[in-house]
Order: structure tokens, then sequence, then C-alpha cells
């Protein structure tokens, strides 16, 4: 099965210092570029977190600090690393809950003004447990019949993510080769940002999905409770969040004027 592409896709993976897409840094990024024509670029960058990488996150990856402290920081590579997949789609392994937002959240630290706007994106875990219910090293067994040797490596997981693919195009014959549809299938529900803060109601209205204002909609609670607004940019909520709650009102002001 070759992967019906338009454009190039970015299957990717992310080694961090943990799991909180507002706080955690990536150690540890591999993308394996794959286009239309079915060629193949892969690059694998290590990345000093400028943090102290917890002993048992270490366990569980293998990356010490002893082993990324002479390597570029984030913001150092982000250039280049945006060089390389912005011209894609992108694809990974619970890559829409944690692996997309904390890229954002790095690259917006670093400067670079990334979004989606002209991306799309394939989870591969999702289409995974809405077929089966497995794990990563257990889809890589059920669809491709082969132990993941190297599992929580970035290289590793990432070559492991584009197989399952191929293989699951294979196994299902309803699952359309075209990386809008899967996107769209590998999506369970669209949010305005990343980490689901913010989400739409049935008229594609922006909407709080957590808190007091939760099912609210944005522009309202905006105009009722302006200091809202000032509390979130002020809070532990990632970037992404706040560069789409700005958004928002920037688009509410300039619709008033």
């Amino acid at each position: 099965m070759k992967l019906n592409l338009t454009k190039p896709i970015c299957f990717f993976d992310l080694e961090t210092t943990g799991t909180n897409v507002a706080k955690d840094r990536i150690v540890e990024i591999s993308i394996l570029k794959v286009l239309p024509n079915g060629e193949k670029e892969q690059r694998t960058w290590l990345v000093n977190p400028e943090c102290e990488i917890p002993e048992q996150v270490v366990a569980i990856h293998g990356i010490s600090n002893e082993k990324v402290a002479n390597e570029p920081t984030f913001a150092e590579l982000s250039k280049e690393i945006y060089q390389f997949i912005k011209d894609s789609d992108l694809g990974g392994f619970n890559s829409d809950r944690f692996d997309i937002p904390l890229l954002a959240e790095e690259m917006l630290r670093a400067g670079v003004d990334f979004d989606m706007k002209n991306m799309v994106s394939i989870d591969v875990q999702t289409i995974f447990h809405k077929m089966e219910q497995r794990t990563l090293s257990a889809a890589f067994k059920f669809y491709c019949d082969k132990e993941l040797v190297g599992a929580h490596g970035a290289k590793a997981d990432t070559e492991a993510t584009y197989e399952v693919l191929l293989a699951q195009l294979d196994r299902y014959p309803d699952l359309e080769n075209n990386v809008k549809k899967l996107a769209d299938f590998s999506t369970y529900r669209q949010n305005a940002d990343f980490a689901g803060f913010i989400g739409f109601d049935e008229d594609e209205e922006e909407i709080f999905t957590f808190g007091k204002h939760k099912g609210k909609k944005v522009s309202v609670v905006l105009e009722e409770e302006p200091g809202y607004f000032g509390w979130i940019l002020n809070a532990d909520f990632p970037l992404y969040t706040k560069k789409i709650l700005t958004q928002i009102k920037l688009r509410k002001l300039n619709n008033k004027i």
C-alpha cells in the first residue's frame, strides 16, 4: 500500500521532560517526511531542554541530562525544524493530543508563528483505538506482525507509526487513502486550540470547554467579563491557547470598527 498524497506528510514523535504541554520541553524529535512520489527523508535531533529531566522520565526514554547537555536548544533548532515541516501535513501516534500541542508551544516560545491553518493531521492512535483499542507496541505487532524494538525512542516510534498507518490502509477497505479523510477520521473532537480549552458549538462559534464559563461562547464571555481575558493570559495556559484567544478578541474588536 502506498499512501495517496497530494503534498508531503511528516510523521513525527517527541521525547520530552514530561507530559505537561504548557511546561515540559522536547529532548528529542524525529521526523519522517514522506513525499507524494513515495520517497522518504528522515531527520532526528537531540535537544537541550534547558531544564532538568526527571529520573523517572529518563527511565522511560533513556535520554539523560548528560546526553543532551551539549546539544542545541529548541530555539536554536526551531527554524530548521519548521522549514522541514512547513509544506507538509502531520502524522503521529497520540499526536493531536500531545505531540502537536507541545511542538506548537516550543515553536511559539522560540518566536516561530506556528499554526495548522494549511495543514491537516492524522493521529494513527485514534484510528487504532477506533478500530482495535490498543497501544503503539501492540498496534505494531497487530498490524505489522513485528516486535517494536526501541520503543520510546523517537526514531523507532516514527518509523513504526508510518508502517502501522500503511498496514491500517491495507486492513480496512473503508479507510480512504486520502490524507484529509484520514485526518477527519482520526480526530475525536474539533477544537480551536490544540489543547482543547476552546472548542466549537453547533454553530461553529468558539466556546470555552473548562471552568466556570464551560459551554459559553468566548465572544460573549469577553464582552461580559473582560478581566477573564487577562486572567487567562497571565495564568498557566498553553501559549497557543492564548494566541487563539487573542485572535478571537482582535476579531471581535475589528467587527466593531
